[in-house]
């Protein structure tokens, strides 16, 4: 057995040398910007170290302000030039408007506006954002909601240090944000600045979240084996989405077997309008159960 594997062995390795060199030339005809030479298996991988972003930097140095780089079997184009990413994302943006989503993110991406491929459902779903939650009217009208929420806070931190506690800064001005969005969407607060236990489990599983979006993944270098999840990444991300969007659940069954709430005298909050728009909705948004939790996901990151 040992002799006949060493006998195979040199005709592994130049069959492995001349698929790299095939390579090589595929890659090179394929037009791309100047890049470091990518080596077998992990192509330029080596090269990131554990500060990509200033590798990436004396990359751009050496290659100029439009690079190739081959990680693992994926090319990426990287842009790193002011001039240059304006030619993409003004003058060119519809061409180059796709994009790779992180394996981690799992079904998500599908009705995410944040990860989904731009066409006519994600342009009517970024509308309802921008018209709905973002826009200048909606912003000016919440200027009394974000004076009260900056006077609890200020007001509880003087309390704790009336009584000489220590202030965990992190927590409080995340768990301000999230209400401020909360009372925005929900009309109410989902936690509460005196509630240690309830506003750190959410600030958690809100960086949680980010971390493994953010992650390096095997899957998205080697996509030919995002299939196993061998880092369990995608599973812990289905996981956690599952921890956020019962709060969500929770307020929307709440708020249908309450009904319409038209004697309010505050002006309709976004889950209000989100379900009027639902129920007359077309084909073109979909708004149902799974595109609101991602809809209302979309402040949570911006909380973080």
């Amino acid at each position: 057995m040992a002799t006949l594997i060493l006998g195979w062995l040199p005709w592994l390795l130049v069959s492995a040398l001349t698929l790299y060199l095939l390579d090589l030339i595929v890659h090179s005809r394929r037009r791309l910007p100047p890049g470091p030479c990518p080596l077998p298996l992990i192509g330029s991988l080596h090269l990131l170290g554990d500060q990509p972003h200033r590798s990436l930097a004396g990359l751009a140095e050496r290659y100029g302000p439009l690079m190739s780089l081959r990680l693992g079997a994926v090319t990426n184009v990287v842009v790193s030039s002011a001039d240059v990413v304006r030619e993409f994302v003004q003058k060119h943006d519809a061409v180059f408007s796709d994009r790779s989503i992180p394996d981690s993110i799992g079904d998500h991406r599908k009705n995410s506006i944040v990860f989904m491929n731009p066409g006519p459902r994600w342009r009517a779903l970024r509308r309802i954002m921008a018209t709905e939650l973002f826009s200048p009217h909606r912003l000016d009208a919440l200027h009394e909601l974000r004076q009260e929420k900056v006077a609890e806070l200020v007001n509880h931190v003087a309390r704790l240090a009336r009584e000489g506690t220590p202030v965990d800064v992190g927590r409080v001005a995340f768990t301000t944000s999230v209400n401020l969005l909360s009372r925005t969407i929900f009309s109410c607060d989902l936690t509460s600045l005196d509630d240690h236990g309830a506003s750190k489990e959410f600030q958690h599983v809100i960086a949680d979240m980010l971390e493994v979006a953010g992650s390096p993944n095997f899957s998205d270098f080697y996509p030919a084996f995002a299939a196993v999840d061998l880092q369990g990444l995608r599973r812990q991300g289905a996981r956690l989405l599952s921890q956020l969007h019962r709060l969500f659940d929770a307020e929307m069954d709440q708020r249908k077997l309450c009904g319409t709430r038209d004697d309010r005298k505050e002006k309709d909050d976004f889950l209000e309008v989100l379900l009027r728009l639902g129920a007359r909705d077309d084909d073109m948004t979909g708004l149902d159960g799974d595109t609101l939790r991602s809809l209302f996901s979309v402040p949570g990151y911006l909380a973080r």
